[in-house]
Parts: C-alpha cells; sequence; structure tokens
C-alpha cells in the first residue's frame, strides 16, 4: 500500500463519516486529508491530522472523530493498526506485506517511479541564464543552469509541456561597449573605461582576426567595430553554449533581443496596451498605467526622443511568449533584479493575464566560492568575476551542479571547493552517489551468489532499518510534486541525502547475500528486490538534478 492508495482510503472513511452527519462529500477534499511521516517512527508509518482539521466542520470532537476513523481503518486489509494521539493526531501502521511491497511497485515503475499529472497539459516556458554575450558566465548564472534545469525537469515530470528558453540580449550599451573592447584589444590598446578586461576578451579578438575574410586594419574604425560586434558576439555566444552542454544544459529556444525591435514587436505590444485602456501619452512620451495594477509609478515605454525605454522589451517579450501559446511563463532573474518583480506583475495584469500565474519571477541570491577557507574572488580567464569554467575545472559537472541546486535559491550558498573534491561521505553528492553506486555492487554480487528476484515475499521485509527505508522510498513522489509546487528542487537533493542515509544504514544491519554455505532464502530475494528499488529511486533522483549515476565509485 503506497501513500496515495493509503490517502485516498482515509479521504473515503472520512467523507463516509462526515456524511453520515450531513456534510456532503464535496466540502471534504483531498487536501483536507493529507498523510506525513512521523518524526518518531515508534508512533507508525503514516500520520494525520484530519480529524482535527474537519472534526468542528462536521460537528464533533476531533479526539472522537479521529476514534472513529482509527475504528474504520483497522479493518482494511493492510493496515496494521490505527491509533489516536493527543487532542486527535492519528497514527497508522502498516503490515509489513502492504509496506514491502512498495519496492516491487517501485521496480516496475522504473522511471516513471515519482511522476504525476499536476502540469499534464500545460504549456510552460521556461526562460533561465540569459547571461549577457560579453564574458564568460559567472558563478550567479551557473547557479540558474543548475536549478533551471532541474526545475525544467521536474516540469516535466508533472507532465508539462516545457520549453527551455535562453534571452539572447545582443542589443543596447553593454554590446557596444563589448564591441569597443575587441577593438581596443586588436589595436593593442588599454580596454575602455567602461568595457570588459580578461584574457578572453584577447582571445575573442584573436579569433575574429582568424575569422574575419578581409584586412580589418584597412577599415575605419566604426568599420572595425561593427566587424567586431557581429563577429565577437557569435563567438562569445559560441562559447556560452558549449560551457552550458558540457554542464548538462542545452536550450530549445535561443530568443534574440534585437528581433523584438526590428520585426516591430515593441511597436505591437504598446499598440495592445492601448487598446486596452492603458498607454497615456504626458510630457512628450509614451507610458503605461502600471499604478492601476499595484506598482508604485507609471513606466515609460517610449521615451521622449522616440526611443524605446527598458521596459519596452519586457512587454513584446512577454506578449510573444504568449502568443506562441504558452501558458505559464517563468523567468529566473538575480538578486539584483527584485526591484522589477512588482512592474512586470503590473504589466502582466494590464494585458488581461493573471500575475504569479501567467508569469512568474524567481528570485535567486548570490554564490559564494571558498577554498582553503578563503573566498575565491578572481577568475584566471575573465578577470573580475569567477566562470563557470572555474567551478566545472575546480569539482567536476557532477559536484557543481548538485552544490549548487542543494540550497534554497532563497539563501546565499558557499561553495567549499575542498568538500567537493573529497571522496568521503561529507561531500554530499560523493554520498548519495556512493550509495546508488553501492546498490550496483549488491546486485551484482547477489547474482554472483544466485540470489535473483525470482520471487517476492514482502513480509519478510520486517527489520526496522528495512521499514525505515520503505518509508523513505514511499516519500519520493511527495516530495517531486512539493519540489515543483514550491520551485524548489533543492528540496531533491535534501531526500536523497536522506535516502541514503536509510540505504548506508540498513546495508549495514542486512544481508542480501546468505552467508558462508548457507542458503538463498526468500529474505534474501525480498532484500535485492529493497535494494534494487532504492538504487532506482537514487538514479531517478539524481537525474532530476543532472547529476550522474556511476555503476562503480
Amino acid at each position: 500500500m503506497n501513500p496515495a492508495e493509503l490517502a485516498a482510503i482515509l479521504l473515503d472513511h472520512v467523507r463516509r463519516a462526515a456524511a453520515a452527519r450531513g456534510v456532503g462529500p464535496e466540502e471534504i477534499t483531498p487536501e483536507d486529508v493529507t498523510l506525513e511521516r512521523p518524526r518518531n517512527r515508534e508512533h507508525g508509518d503514516w500520520a494525520s491530522n484530519a480529524a482535527l482539521k474537519l472534526g468542528k466542520r462536521i460537528g464533533t470532537s476531533p479526539r472522537e472523530f479521529a476514534e472513529e476513523l482509527a475504528a474504520a481503518l483497522v479493518e482494511v486489509d493492510g493496515i496494521a493498526a490505527a491509533e489516536v494521539a493527543g487532542p486527535g493526531f492519528l497514527n497508522i501502521t502498516l503490515d509489513a506485506a502492504a509496506a514491502g511491497v512498495l519496492a516491487q511497485r517501485i521496480l516496475e515503475a522504473g522511471e516513471a517511479y515519482g511522476r504525476g499529472e499536476l502540469y499534464a497539459g500545460v504549456r510552460i516556458n521556461l526562460e533561465f541564464v540569459s547571461a549577457n554575450p560579453t564574458g564568460p558566465i559567472h558563478i550567479g548564472g551557473t547557479r540558474w543552469a543548475a536549478v533551471g534545469d532541474s526545475l525544467a525537469r521536474l516540469f516535466e515530470l508533472q507532465g508539462g509541456d516545457v520549453t527551455r528558453e535562453y534571452y539572447f540580449n545582443d542589443h543596447g550599451a553593454q554590446i557596444d561597449r563589448f564591441a569597443r573592447s575587441l577593438v581596443a584589444a586588436h589595436r593593442g590598446e588599454p580596454a575602455p573605461e567602461d568595457g570588459y578586461g580578461g584574457s578572453y576578451i584577447a582571445d575573442i579578438a584573436a579569433r575574429v582576426e582568424s575569422d574575419y575574410p578581409g584586412d580589418l586594419d584597412a577599415l575605419p574604425r566604426d568599420e572595425q567595430q561593427e566587424v567586431f560586434r557581429e563577429l565577437g558576439v557569435a563567438q562569445m555566444f559560441g562559447e556560452i553554449k558549449a560551457s552550458l552542454h558540457e554542464f548538462g544544459v542545452d536550450f530549445d529556444v535561443y530568443f534574440h533581443e534585437n528581433e523584438l525591435h526590428e520585426s516591430g514587436a515593441v511597436g505591437r505590444a504598446v499598440e495592445r496596451l492601448r487598446s486596452l485602456g492603458h498607454i497615456y501619452e504626458a510630457d512628450g512620451a509614451t507610458w503605461l498605467a502600471t499604478t492601476e495594477f499595484g506598482d508604485d509609478k507609471d513606466r515609460v515605454v517610449i521615451k521622449s526622443d522616440g526611443e524605446p525605454a527598458y521596459i519596452s522589451g519586457d512587454l513584446a517579450y512577454y506578449l510573444d511568449k504568449r502568443e506562441r501559446g504558452f501558458d505559464r511563463c517563468i523567468i529566473m532573474l538575480g538578486a539584483d533584479h527584485h526591484g522589477y518583480v512588482q512592474r512586470l506583475m503590473a504589466m502582466t495584469a494590464a494585458f488581461g493575464d493573471v500575475p504569479y500565474v501567467n508569469l512568474e519571477i524567481l528570485i535567486g541570491q548570490l554564490v559564494n566560492l571558498v577554498q582553503g577557507g578563503e573566498p575565491v574572488r578572481m577568475s584566471k580567464r575573465a578577470g573580475t568575476v569567477v566562470t563557470m569554467e572555474d567551478l566545472v575545472g575546480a569539482v567536476g559537472v557532477d559536484a557543481a551542479r548538485y552544490a549548487l541546486v542543494r540550497s534554497s535559491i532563497d539563501s546565499q550558498v558557499d561553495i567549499d571547493l575542498d568538500l567537493l573534491t573529497k571522496r568521503t561521505n561529507d561531500n554530499p553528492v560523493f554520498y548519495v552517489q556512493y550509495a546508488q553506486s553501492r546498490t550496483r555492487a549488491v546486485a551484482r554480487n547477489a547474482a554472483s551468489a544466485g540470489v535473483d528476484r525470482s520471487s517476492f515475499d514482502p513480509s519478510l521485509l520486517v527489520h526496522e532499518t528495512e521499514s525505515e527505508l520503505l518509508g523513505a522510498l514511499a516519500e519520493y513522489p511527495r516530495i517531486t510534486l512539493q519540489a515543483v509546487e514550491l520551485r524548489e528542487p533543492h528540496r531533491i537533493a535534501r531526500y536523497l541525502e536522506d535516502l541514503a542515509g536509510s540505504y548506508h544504514r540498513w546495508y549495514g544491519a542486512c544481508r542480501v547475500i546468505p552467508q558462508g554455505d548457507d542458503p538463498v532464502e526468500e529474505v534474501h530475494r525480498a532484500r535485492l528486490t529493497l535494494n534494487d528499488a532504492t538504487g532506482q529511486v537514487l538514479r531517478n533522483g539524481l537525474t532530476v538534478l543532472g547529476v550522474s549515476a556511476p555503476e562503480r565509485m
């Protein structure tokens, strides 16, 4: 019996009790009847506060309601005990066979274990990283690459139709500064005061020199700058794409900002908002009345000189996504963009959409690298920031991705490079990968010893560590659902660490392989099934994080 089945049984009994008191079944929702793991496993396999939540609503005391539910539940096959604690908590214990059958079900589901339908039929545009093509991806963008890709995988796990999108900023002053920096490097001049430094500028300039078919030095400086703008941006973005691919992150769409301005998309967005009555003219400029939708001030869309203001691109880009058929548009931004959220939500409402539903903004905090107890502040290549290639070069892709996803995006994170290179249980990614690898080793050794999965008696999984491990495995679907609902993929990493701990404790207490010349017994086959189910769930979770699951370590 899995948690979903138990929850359905409990919901049915709650509705029956409510109906007997004149409360219709439609007034009791699945959200009213939830299960959780007790902190103290001696209290049972599952606990519910349904009686506490619903007692008064149906006209009885919570404790009396809990006692009524307990009496009904103990009559259900697969439930060994149901007890009432405190003012109305319900503690439920499954019998060993009902709990143990989960291991076989996990193996039958395979990679599908943990899947759901929360976002079935929903088209989701997830925009992340979107670093300007003026330099290598810095460590903050690297965090978004890891978190964004894991979040996309979670949406897909819940049936979502996800498009990973990279907003390619190839328009504006930063690109001009980048081009001027490349020209200066080509000419052997110091970088412009507002330009970009680091050895990568010289590298890109040298590639442009090699790729350009003519004589760059024969061109006037302004024409040189245009050559370096076009070819240099393409070179830099090629590097960014290659770095992301090596990091295990690929995008479905690379959207060029310049297209918004060249295609007339900005004008169309303004006219759409004008037709909705939210555009007005004042002081020679065109304004969007965002204060009507909770913003602290109205926003200039077209400046008095006729040039589009910054928000104009946001208007056009959002409308473009909605016109492409996306139900939910999610944008991941750095901590310095916190002030943009309210105006973007006002924009969403101005288009007639629902803020925080049709558009969501996720804000991530900073990343600090530490080595030898000291902050790592500068890149050898970029000169001013730590980059993706610095982190991957120091610890590898798996450790980098895991470390960056492991903490809530709402908190700053310190990445200890020394810790992530250790092959010890202190290193969380090693700890989880080693547990998965150990399940593979156990399976290989079992095969050599003649232990197979030709039969399975779940009632034999009675050791306390087996109960703990089965309980942890049962939690995985709930954790994946919670992680995507809250946009918190770090919950997967923390779950995997807990699961690895339960597995290591079980491995130390229960033998899968007979000792010496002892014969193979049914308990060994049952334990092999539990071992393999644990490996499956560890692999499923690592896949969500984009981290490999080695056969051997």
